[in-house]
Formats: C-alpha cells, structure tokens, sequence
C-alpha cells in the first residue's frame, strides 16, 4: 500500500530510516534555495533514478493542495509492528521505564499529527490509538507530524480499555487528564513506566476510559482559558514527565 509523503520533514525521516521505501520523489525545480539544494544533495546520493523534477501543477496533482514546500514523495506504507508487551520489555532491556501515550478519541489529523510529533520529541516508547475513534496516518498527519509519524510506534488497538488493563497488568501506572480532578500533573511521580492518556478536545476521555485510569490529573490554568489544545496538553504532561526522569538521572550519576 502506498501513501504520499509532504513536505521537507517527511521526506528526509524516511530517508534517514527506511530510504528503500520511497518508490518516487518528486521536486521543484524552481525552488533554488538552500534548503532545496541541501535536499538534493542528500536525495540525489541515495535515491538516484527515483528523484524526479516536477512542476507546480504536478504536485498539486500528487497532494491536493499547494502546501508541499515543493517536495513529495510516493512510498511503500512502513509499518513499526509493535505490542504493548514487547515496548515494556523492550523498556526494561534497556534499563528504561517505558513511556505511551494513549489518544482516545482524537480524529483530527492536524491534532492526531501535533501529539505525535511532542510524543517524538519527549522520548514516547509508543502511541496508543482505538481503530475506530482516531484519525489515521496519511499526508496531512505525516506533514504536521514533521516526520515523526515515520519513526513513531503507533499501536492500533480494536479495545482500548482492554488494551489499557493491559498495561496495568504490565506494570504500567495509567494516568488520565480530567480538568475536575484534584491533582496537578505536578503532584504525581512519573519516573515510573506509565501512560499519559489523553481525550478528544472538547469531548474528553469516554467514561470507561476514564475510569480504567489508575489516577486522574488536570493541567493547572492559570488565565481565562479552561483547557489547553490536545497535542498542547500532551506536551505538558509528557515533557514533565522527561523533566522528571532527567532530573533523577543526572541525580543518579551525580553520586
């Protein structure tokens, strides 16, 4: 199955991991800056006969829309086949606590697309997403993304709940955000492997989610905004979580 990649970022993450994939990448050719050139010089040593110049009207042809940034890439679906099993084990092999994060429910794809990329950055083993309430990984997820949907383990699940009692069985401490709870994602310790569970935007966990949850937080609001966006509130969460495993780390080494 192929799907198109859009966008600088993309691209080069597939290049970096999984160059073989790319059937076809296309490129303006009157695009002469230096990021453009820097790109070629890089596809051109790894993909050969398979870059294309294109024009303008071909892009848009390939992507629907003139966002591209004058790159577009046809490849093979790569597909991360992972469990939940095999990242805490794969966690502890590595000396690690494991790290997901849960969506449940998040079906817009420039959201979808944002939490992947934070979930990258902040050092997430794996996503977790329900089959049927979730967006799914296509151009518009893979740009906004920034190439992180390329590298990122994303577990579809046909039950999440019974997905989520599954980590618990694996010793994973599932923490839920509810703008109600008592406390703060500043009161928990989070060094431990857990799972920061997120809802949709406006709607929230479903209730079963919700309550298969070990502990419930909320993000302290400090301004006349109640909530923060999804892909946001991911970043808060996960990130105080990589302070706080930073932090014990350098504690660790420091004695």
């Amino acid at each position: 199955m192929k799907q198109i990649l859009v966008g600088f970022h993309a691209v080069q993450a597939r290049l970096r991991v999984d160059p073989d994939s790319l059937k076809s990448v296309y490129f303006d050719p009157s695009r002469r800056d230096r990021r453009m050139g820097d790109f070629l010089k890089q596809a051109e040593e790894i993909l050969g006969e398979r870059l294309h110049a294109a024009d303008a009207e071909r892009l848009h042809k390939l992507t629907g829309h003139d966002r591209h940034q004058g790159v577009v890439a046809l490849a093979e679906k790569m597909t991360i086949a992972r469990t939940i099993t095999e990242v805490v084990e794969d966690a502890e092999s590595a000396q690690k606590k494991s790290l997901f994060l849960v969506l449940d429910g998040v079906t817009d794809p420039h959201n979808f697309g944002a939490c992947l990329r934070v979930a990258d950055g902040a050092g997430v083993d794996a996503v977790v997403i329900p089959k049927d309430r979730s967006a799914s990984i296509n151009a518009t997820v893979s740009k906004v993304s920034s190439g992180a949907s390329e590298v990122m383990p994303v577990i579809t699940v046909t039950n999440l709940v019974r997905s989520m009692k599954e980590m618990q069985e694996a010793g994973v401490w599932l923490i839920g955000t509810d703008d109600e709870a008592e406390k703060s994602i500043y009161d928990l310790d989070l060094t431990g492997p857990i799972a920061i569970v997120m809802g949709a935007e406006g709607e929230g966990m479903r209730r079963l989610t919700k309550e298969t949850c070990d502990e419930l937080v909320r993000i302290p609001m400090q301004g006349v905004v109640e909530s923060l966006n999804v892909s946001v509130a991911s970043g808060v969460c996960l990130y105080e979580a990589l302070r706080q495993r930073l932090a014990k780390a350098n504690k660790k080494a420091a004695k």
